[in-house]
């Protein structure tokens, strides 16, 4: 009899952690951003310069610097963009929680393969070691995510960053 009870108080334990877990991972941490302006890097200055962007929905949660999305949409045309920022090649979208339903990292990354959407960088090291990318469809719908650059991805798998690297935060270097 009292194995059962243990067996039983386990087996609850696990599905409350486990629901828990889900929860922190899917909802908990997220926040919707109020007002998020969309940025693209100048060819001509190599700074990040404001776009129009109407209808901007965007979360993002303090646990992660890549947990950043937002949805938008743009009149500018593609051909005006790619002669005015700098554009970003194999650039992959990062998938968004289910609930946040304007962004869809599968169709995105269909239409980035196909050529219907072009990705741009909208600032470099928004953190440290991630820059925030912009994709913009021909039909002027506009999506941002952040992703690891080289000095990110070096700093966070241990190997050595190097000198073309910034110095690392201190909050990286322990």
């Amino acid at each position: 009899m009292n194995g059962k009870i243990v067996g039983i108080v386990i087996m609850v334990s696990a599905l409350i952690a486990g629901l828990g877990l889900y929860y922190l991972q899917i909802y908990g941490f997220y926040r919707e951003v109020p007002a998020a302006d969309v940025t693209l890097v100048s060819l001509g200055t190599q700074e990040p310069e404001t776009i129009a962007a109407d209808g901007m929905q965007a979360i993002d949660a303090d646990s992660s610097p890549i947990r950043f999305r937002a949805c938008f949409t743009t009149d500018l045309s593609l051909p005006l963009l790619t002669e005015t920022y700098v554009l970003v090649d194999s650039a992959t979208p990062r998938n968004a929680p289910g609930w946040f339903d304007c962004f869809d990292a599968e169709a995105l990354g269909i239409e980035i393969e196909t050529g219907t959407a072009l990705t741009f960088l909208g600032q470099k090291n928004i953190a440290y070691g991630v820059d925030r990318i912009v994709a913009i469809t021909d039909d002027g719908g506009g999506y941002v995510w952040h992703e690891l650059n080289d000095c990110g991805e070096k700093a966070y798998d241990g190997t050595v960053v190097g000198e073309e690297c910034p110095p690392l935060p201190s909050s990286l270097s322990d």
